[in-house]
Parts: C-alpha cells; structure tokens; sequence
C-alpha cells in the first residue's frame, strides 16, 4: 500500500490487515481505522477512534509541518476509505 511518491513509504498489506482485525477485535467500540505517519520515527502507526470528528483532529499529511500527520482513515467493517 501507499506504494507512490506521494507517501513517504509503503506499507505492507499483511500489516494493514492485521490492524484492520485488531481494532475490529478491541474492546473498546471502534468504527476507524486512521493510519498515521510520524516524522521522527520514519514510520506508520495504527490509531482507532470512533467518530468522525476524530478523524479531523489529526492534520493531513502533506498540509502541516506536525510530526505526526495521517496519511488515511478507513471504516474498520466495510474497509472503505473514508479520508
């Protein structure tokens, strides 16, 4: 995934899937799936919120000189991307 020069790196479907089952499994009721890129660490990182009003906490990246910025957010149960 993301395997275009407009993402910083790409990112291997089997961790994507495994992220996608992990919030899907959680306790906790998430609905997202946000995929975040952190500066400093040269790496992705999975958050889970359950509002879209959360999704627009994280600045998008490209837009914000934040360490950490999202790249994507999907729907947990249909994958869809919805950011």
């Amino acid at each position: 995934m993301f395997d275009s020069p407009d993402y910083p790196l790409s990112l291997q479907e089997s961790v994507f899937e495994s992220w996608l089952e992990k919030g899907r499994s959680s306790v906790m009721p998430y609905t997202y799936l946000l995929i975040v890129w952190d500066e400093l660490e040269n790496n992705y990182f999975p958050v889970y919120v359950e509002t879209r009003a959360e999704i627009n906490s994280y600045s998008k990246y490209g837009t914000s000189p934040e360490r950490q910025t999202m790249i994507a957010a999907y729907d947990l149960f249909s994958e869809s991307r919805v950011a």
